[in-house]
């Protein structure tokens, strides 16, 4: 099911800016009998985009449209894209007041339940995030560096590691990153760029309940991640992976799977 501006839909505009310009931002979110997973968070990022982008939206008419395609969805991922419209060519936005709203549904990916269990095969990616502070934390359409990483790898490998242009560990191709050392957790800072994940702040949550600390890492290097004792990575659909081991470019680390901080909060997430 596809909707656009609250219609059936299968097309979009060739003007509309989202296809032209990347000129949007998108969220994606897990159903679970037919209730949408941490949906509010999801319109707070999505909003915080839109105010970066100084993109207008009616969250009533959003709302209409997600409380319409909820009654066709049970166990499904709902993709929101948000665009700022169609308009002529050329980059000046301005006079462009009607922004697109695109829904869609989608099937819910298998994975093997190893994965969580017995964790997942990551290996180091060549390509590298750009610094852009303005942009960083939400989910614009520009996604032309995580297409780049994401085709640099396949089985056996489930995700790839990111970095920036200094070599600073950022994130997956399509998750966030923690790393647990002697029981001390860090995850990258997103100042720069990144994704300011929702399962990532959900878990950040449930380690403070836990009274684990948390520390925010804006230069977290090759050697950190080689020291780690066991690695997990999140996102709103896969929920929490351990990682087993990380291919390096001539060195394979192995690391411990089943730590029971992850194992806590995997057993937290099931609630």
């Amino acid at each position: 099911m596809i909707l656009l501006n609250g219609k059936p839909a299968d097309c979009l505009p060739i003007a509309d800016r989202g296809l032209q310009y990347g000129d949007g931002v998108w969220e994606t979110v897990l159903i679970k009998q037919g209730k949408a997973i941490f949906l509010e968070e999801h319109l707070q990022r999505l909003q915080w985009g839109l105010r970066q982008l100084k993109i207008s939206l009616d969250i009533k008419q959003l709302s209409n449209d997600i409380n319409q395609i909820l009654e066709q969805a049970n166990e499904n991922i709902l993709k929101i894209i948000i665009t700022r419209g169609a308009g002529g060519r050329g980059y000046n936005p301005a006079g462009l007041q009607q922004s697109s709203r695109i829904l869609s549904l989608h099937p819910v990916p298998k994975f093997p339940e190893s994965y969580q269990s017995d964790g997942i095969k990551l290996t180091l990616c060549e390509t590298r995030l750009s610094h852009n502070p303005y942009l960083a934390g939400f989910k614009h359409l520009n996604r032309l560096e995580q297409v780049l990483a994401r085709a640099e790898f396949a089985e056996p490998f489930q995700e790839g590691l990111v970095r920036d242009y200094h070599g600073n560990i950022i994130e997956g191709t399509m998750s966030n990153l923690f790393i647990i050392n002697d029981n001390q957790l860090i995850t990258p800072l997103l100042n720069n760029c990144g994704i300011a994940g929702i399962m990532r702040g959900y878990i950040i949550k449930q380690l403070q309940k836990l009274s684990y600390n948390i520390e925010y890492k804006g230069d977290i290097s090759l050697d950190d991640v080689k020291r780690a004792d066991a690695m997990f990575m999140t996102n709103s659909v896969i929920g929490i992976w351990a990682v087993q081991q990380l291919k390096l470019t001539s060195e394979i680390i192995n690391y411990f799977p089943q730590h029971s901080i992850i194992k806590k909060l995997q057993e937290k997430l099931k609630l």
